[in-house]
């Protein structure tokens, strides 16, 4: 989706820290890709971060001491430290990653340079056993989490919020698996994953409700949050085990 239109809030505010990096690294940096919520709907300014993919020809320490000095000037602009990578990296790291790279592929702008992520191959049995393994980790988290809040709402409310991000990335691989192109904002994701699969996902447009209002629940409610979270996560590890690669 490299077609999307950048907002000119996102480029007023990235352009200074583009400009810094592209001063002194310039003829190592083979391109800078933008990635994210700041390409969508999602994007809330002043709150959402601007994140990136900065590809460099060779990998150099030096580029990251560069990038440690801006760090606290550009976190207050809510630009994220960016991902540091090389074509060899990506290449050799295909297999092990293949749901971050396919959400990169998916959502990317790519702003100088080369655009590396395009054309990227993802292999469809390495991205089926990455999302089975990721949700077989999230259902592990997912209880030993309710058992940490030990019955604090506030606690279990900041567990759901914290880690749905998290989630996005991954229902788009299980999407795609699926048979069908994921789309771009968290909203339409969760509602095409329950038409692909069949699972009730109407617990996570809840979650995703909270995160953006933040209104007060009873532990009552957040228990029926959990359960009906929990079980659509066992839903959906069942089904992706039994996509054939």
């Amino acid at each position: 989706m490299n077609d999307l239109n950048l907002k000119d809030v996102i480029i007023e505010k990235f352009k200074p820290f583009q400009d810094e990096i592209l001063s002194g690294y310039k003829d190592n940096i083979h391109s800078i890709t933008l990635t994210g919520s700041a390409l969508t709907d999602d994007f809330v300014p002043g709150k959402s971060d601007i994140n990136s993919v900065v590809v460099l020809t060779e990998m150099d320490l030096k580029f990251l001491e560069l990038l440690a000095t801006l760090g606290k000037k550009y976190q207050k602009k809510r630009i994220a430290a960016p991902l540091i990578m090389t074509p060899k990296y990506i290449m050799n790291s295909l297999d092990v990653f293949p749901m971050e790279f396919l959400n990169i592929k998916l959502l990317h702008k790519t702003i100088f340079g080369e655009n590396f992520f395009q054309d990227l191959k993802i292999n469809r049995a390495d991205l089926r056993l990455q999302c089975e393994r990721e949700l077989k980790v999230r259902l592990i988290g997912l209880r030993q989490g309710y058992i940490s809040c030990l019955g604090n709402s506030k606690m279990l409310m900041h567990m759901f919020i914290d880690s749905f991000s998290g989630y996005i990335p991954l229902f788009k691989g299980i999407i795609l698996l699926l048979g069908k192109e994921p789309p771009v904002t968290s909203r339409d994701t969760i509602d095409v994953l329950e038409e692909v699969s069949g699972v009730n996902t109407r617990v996570f447009n809840t979650v995703l409700k909270q995160k953006k209002q933040k209104t007060k629940l009873m532990m009552g409610q957040l228990n029926t949050i959990f359960e009906d979270y929990y079980a659509a996560i066992e839903r959906l590890g069942d089904i992706t085990d039994g996509i054939k690669d």
